[in-house]
């Protein structure tokens, strides 16, 4: 009889969304993270409840017949990929069949399925990345990095990295030697003690200018003025265009601003998507894949199709990204993001493009949608991972907008939604997916829908 800390040995059989294997042991269904189908593992037994085990774990003992060599040396430790032992086909493949799955679990049928596209880059290509402060063991040096897979607590210090710019790991090599040197402590999460917590980078894939914050606990021992100086001295592909100090007191383990100062140059970085230039501040939203974002917004435009003399509304609208790229075509744009910074940086890049029919709001979607007066003829929703909030979709299937584009980063969400529209009456046509960040276990989908 199986049991809680019992050492098991399975054959991983199947995927679920985002990545947790499955195998059976001793007529048990047991689902155990960051493993794939056709690998045999070692792994301990967490969680038994309604006939269902969860493990961790613990080693591979054979892997699956078409794994490849990692393309990162720190892969097998470091929780910031899922897929470097796979060929991005390979990878497509279980990205399809997962959220295949989930829309069929959730009774989405009578679609067109047009299939899976890739970024256009798979290497190199976040623009944003957040490299936590911490220690690889207990006790041990100053580390920066990600989190290491299956811990809360230790970090891998990156020294390779294969979705990441060059340029990030020479800022986190100068980063570490410089607070080494000064011998300034991590923050720790469970004592709440120390200082440095976060170092947020963003670069422009097409401008080349980076962005730096440094996120610590209030009240530092050391001149903030020095690190800057030791930044700008490293030699870099692109070019430093702003450094931020940002204090975080909060006892949470996530970047959040309770100051934050310029301490060099700009408070933002620029980049562009097709024809159209962006700042993007340290705290907003901006699609982590420039030029992957350019695919998923050439699917977008294409699903929305002919909006000439049109009023769009473009929910959860961000920097105004979406906007914006509809704006040249529509009679009228209106966004709403909750994050006020975001919205002051789409109505900036508004007038930087020269745009002058977009309309901007901040606040909840939720609250805000019932403030509005124009009646749209598209509707552009693009949420959170969590998908829309359950209120909110009621008001948004009140404006009975002829036609809707949902834009997804999380499939479960995106299937719960659509069963919700599909019962209110709009018919979902078809469905596109885009593997916009290769290596990790994220899908992008989008899903036209039309009032029936």
């Amino acid at each position: 009889m199986a049991k809680k800390n019992e050492i098991i040995n399975i054959k991983i059989d199947d995927l679920l969304f985002p990545n947790k294997g499955v195998g059976i042991f001793e007529n048990y269904k047991v689902t155990v993270k960051n493993t794939l189908p056709g690998q045999v593992v070692n792994a301990r037994i967490t969680k038994k409840r309604d006939g269902k085990l969860e493990a961790s774990l613990l080693d591979i003992e054979k892997n699956a017949e078409y794994e490849i060599k990692p393309g990162c040396g720190h892969f097998k430790y470091c929780g910031g990929c899922s897929y470097q032992n796979i060929t991005v086909e390979k990878e497509n493949e279980i990205k399809e069949k997962q959220v295949l799955k989930l829309l069929d679990d959730a009774g989405i049928k009578g679609y067109i399925y047009e299939g899976i596209d890739v970024s256009p880059v798979i290497e190199g290509y976040r623009n944003k990345c957040e490299f936590s402060f911490g220690d690889e063991e207990k006790g041990g040096d100053l580390a920066l990095g990600m989190r290491k897979r299956n811990s809360f607590y230790e970090v891998v210090t990156l020294t390779d990295c294969n979705i990441i710019d060059g340029d990030y790991l020479s800022i986190i090599k100068s980063t570490l030697d410089f607070f080494r040197k000064k011998a300034i402590p991590f923050y720790h999460k469970s004592r709440h003690d120390g200082v440095l917590r976060h170092l947020v980078v963003r670069k422009g894939a097409y401008t080349g200018e980076i962005l730096v914050n440094l996120v610590t606990t209030s009240g530092v021992s050391f001149d903030i003025e020095d690190y800057a100086k030791e930044l700008l001295s490293i030699k870099l592909d692109g070019n430093v265009c702003g450094i931020l100090h940002t204090e975080n007191d909060g006892v949470a383990d996530v970047v959040k601003s309770d100051n934050t100062k310029v301490i060099y140059g700009n408070g933002y970085f620029t980049d562009k998507l097709f024809d159209l230039n962006f700042k993007v501040t340290a705290f907003s939203f901006f699609q982590t894949n420039t030029k992957g974002a350019e695919k998923l917004y050439e699917i977008v435009k294409e699903y929305a199709g002919d909006s000439k003399d049109k009023t769009v509304f473009d929910l959860y609208c961000g920097t105004g990204t979406i906007s914006q790229i509809m704006a040249a075509n529509s009679k009228k744009v209106v966004g709403i993001e909750i994050v006020e910074e975001a919205i002051e940086a789409a109505k900036e890049n508004a007038a930087l493009n020269g745009i002058d029919n977009c309309k901007f709001i901040a606040g909840d979607v939720l609250k805000k949608v019932e403030e509005l007066t124009d009646k749209p003829d598209i509707i552009i929703v693009d949420p959170p991972r969590d998908g829309i909030h359950p209120k909110a979709i009621n008001k948004i299937i009140d404006f009975n907008a002829p036609e809707i584009v949902y834009v997804s980063c999380k499939p479960s969400s995106l299937a719960r939604d659509l069963a919700i529209f599909q019962e209110s009456g709009y018919e979902v046509v078809k469905i596109k997916l885009l593997n916009q960040y290769p290596r990790s276990a994220h899908t992008e989908s989008v899903a036209l829908l039309v009032k029936k």
